[in-house]
């Protein structure tokens, strides 16, 4: 997994060299050992995100288990001093909760998001966490994002870019589809602007760790005749299978050539990648 998104990496910033990599979870990844840190891992990276940061572990609204909470303090600290942003999402609902959340992630100085839905489908009526005017060129300067990454509550993607556009988030991280349209460069464009008039980045979300039948690559045969790399539905989440993504026809699906999926985010003119699933290599090293 960490020559994937290595690979993810290098293969964007051919075409934009400040194209910003975000792998979700799976921060161990960056931690060899105690004492040994995967600095070569670390380099190709721009920022690390982890969920269920103080709540959502075990349950939406609930409080994440101290012991898990300070376990991922630790390796995202070591991240985290080698300038690299951390963004966290809770998924709790209540305003107290949420407030909280982002009290604990700013003590931190973690970039954080409570998210009042798991299925990540609206904007938060709950105040943005440190709003500011300030014009966002990077990671680093963003305070504060938006994730939406299902737009079921939205009609049209113009309805859906129009909500956004009336936001004054610092980063947005969404899908590249909306009701299977595919965004355009000048529609992304349009949402690089906050409702205040600075400037924000627009980094889409791209799963690596499993396949979605949803998507654009998606064969209808393959769940009659199923491609090596591909291997049993995730029950969770409907539509979404397990995927060997250490073969080179998954990670060609992935990144690399004009049809692939990094490929038409990067046309589409997103400012970076948000990469899920990063932690699917616990998935195999436990049922190995």
């Amino acid at each position: 997994m960490r020559s994937f998104v290595s690979n993810i990496s290098t293969y964007s910033k051919i075409y934009n060299p400040n194209f910003i990599i975000i792998p979700q979870n799976g921060q161990d990844l960056a931690i060899l050992s105690d004492s040994n840190i995967a600095i070569d891992y670390i380099s190709k990276i721009d920022a690390q995100a982890r969920e269920d940061m103080y709540y959502g572990y075990n349950k939406d609204d609930e409080t994440t288990p101290t012991d898990i909470s300070n376990e991922w303090e630790k390796q995202l600290d070591i991240i985290k001093s080698y300038n690299k942003t951390i963004l966290t999402i809770d998924y709790c609902s209540s305003s107290i909760k949420m407030d909280d959340a982002y009290s604990k992630n700013n003590t931190k100085g973690y970039n954080s998001f409570s998210a009042d839905q798991r299925n990540l489908n609206n904007i938060p009526t709950h105040t943005i966490n440190n709003e500011n005017s300030l014009d966002i060129l990077s990671i680093k300067d963003a305070k504060n994002f938006l994730y939406l990454i299902n737009g079921e509550n939205f009609t049209t993607k113009r309805a859906l870019i129009d909500a956004i556009k009336n936001t004054n988030y610092d980063a947005i991280v969404m899908d590249l589809n909306q009701n299977e349209e595919i965004f355009s460069a000048s529609e992304i464009n349009e949402l690089k602007v906050k409702k205040n008039g600075a400037s924000r980045l627009v980094i889409c979300y791209m799963s690596i760790g499993e396949a979605e039948d949803y998507r654009y690559y998606w064969q209808n045969k393959w769940k009659i005749n199923k491609p090596e790399w591909l291997g049993k539905s995730n029950p969770d989440w409907k539509g979404n299978y397990k995927v060997c993504y250490w073969n080179n026809d998954w990670q060609n699906i992935i990144y690399g050539n004009d049809n692939s999926y990094l490929k038409k985010i990067i046309d589409a003119n997103f400012d970076g990648v948000y990469l899920d699933i990063i932690d699917a290599f616990e998935y195999y090293e436990e049922n190995n």
